[in-house]
């Protein structure tokens, strides 16, 4: 079902009428990562897109299921890194709630070559996320600044950039550190590398001048910026999610995108999936839609706090969800929001929100707006 919804996605384009003058870039939409190139269908391609994008998940879920099994099998998400490598016989997983790296390989033979070539690219993989395709097997560049430098520390407690340190350290994990498991019917080789205690806020102070540079280009507090993209992806750049949402700050393309692109950018179509993987342009797309929510869809708000509270909610449940928190009446939910104190309509959002989920949202971005203003993010 979630692959149906996901090809279904596919059709969906939002759009409005007013432009806004802005414009700071042009778009490069080249797509080098296979997938998704198959989930950025030119127009009037959607049919013969949509078949490619089945064949190539099923191709995908079909290899990951025959080396690891229904049981064992992973795929990424947003709070997930996963990929596979090695004819998917190796594969590395970060787990960034949990704090760990997992890297593992099902190999029959010679395992530890295999789990050694594993770590190895696990720990020297670029931030360089429109270069590593998570949906095959292909191998990646390991050109520049590795994507987990300084959130993992070898032996000798020294950050991983260079390969003679990270075949020293994967020598020294398989030598000490080295478990095995059953899946299936095959013995599994794997090894568990602790991330360091902050590793979130390392990840987050990569991104402090582009947040810098988004919130004042749009208006939009650095708090809220940062509180978005660690309720959203946990810092991860290479998150996705079944919802067709991708990077920092989560921006599904057909919604969020297209319109950014018709009324920000004054461009016609949407971001590529490549486009969203690139940190800079993921926040300044997910930043200028809140632009969007204050000055359009969210402007009659009176209260500045009512309408920070709701901008929050409509990220996640869209401006539709925020009104009929209230009334389904558009026009009187919205005279019912001003009516309330900021407090209520806090109160109204966490509590009487039609989703659960737009619930917990607002209560964690707010959340993490306080730890950040405490400098604890």
């Amino acid at each position: 079902m979630k692959k149906r919804a996901l090809l279904l996605s596919l059709l969906l384009l939002g759009g409005c009428s007013r432009e806004f003058v802005e414009k700071f870039y042009d778009v490069d939409y080249t797509a080098t990562n296979r997938f998704a190139k198959n989930l950025a269908p030119l127009p009037g391609q959607f049919t013969k897109d949509a078949a490619a994008l089945d064949r190539l998940m099923n191709n995908f879920s079909g290899q990951v299921k025959r080396y690891w099994g229904d049981k064992d099998s992973l795929v990424a998400s947003k709070r997930q890194y996963v990929k596979y490598t090695d004819g998917y016989q190796s594969r590395a997983h970060v787990d960034f709630v949990r704090g760990v790296v997992i890297v593992e390989t099902v190999a029959t033979t010679e395992p530890e070559k295999h789990l050694k070539e594993a770590i190895t690219t696990t720990l020297l993989t670029p931030d360089n996320p429109g270069g590593v395709d998570l949906y095959s097997d292909s191998g990646i560049e390991l050109q520049g600044k590795p994507f987990l430098y300084g959130q993992v520390l070898d032996q000798e407690g020294k950050p991983i950039e260079w390969s003679w340190r990270a075949n020293k350290f994967a020598d020294y994990l398989i030598n000490r550190d080295l478990k095995k498991r059953k899946i299936r019917y095959q013995q599994a080789y794997y090894v568990e590398i602790p991330m360091v205690a902050d590793h979130a806020n390392k990840r987050g102070y990569k991104y402090a001048s582009i947040v810098r540079d988004a919130s004042r280009r749009y208006g939009i507090p650095e708090d809220l910026i940062y509180a978005i993209i660690k309720t959203e992806s946990s810092f991860n750049p290479y998150a996705v999610s079944h919802a067709n949402a991708y990077g920092l700050m989560q921006v599904v393309p057909n919604t969020a995108g297209a319109d950014v692109f018709k009324l920000v950018k004054n461009k016609s179509g949407k971001p590529t999936p490549e486009y969203l993987f690139d940190p800079a342009k993921n926040i300044d797309t997910g930043t200028a839609y809140f632009y969007i929510l204050r000055n359009r869809y969210l402007k009659d708000v009176q209260d500045p706090l009512s309408l920070h509270y709701s901008m929050i909610s409509a990220y996640n449940g869209g401006t539709g969800g925020v009104l009929k928190t209230f009334h389904n009446d558009r026009k009187r939910a919205m005279n019912d929001l001003n009516s309330l104190q900021p407090n209520q309509v806090y109160w109204a959002l966490t509590n009487k929100h039609p989703k659960a989920e737009a619930r917990r949202y607002l209560q964690k971005v707010t959340n993490f707006q306080k730890e950040f203003n405490q400098g604890k993010i």
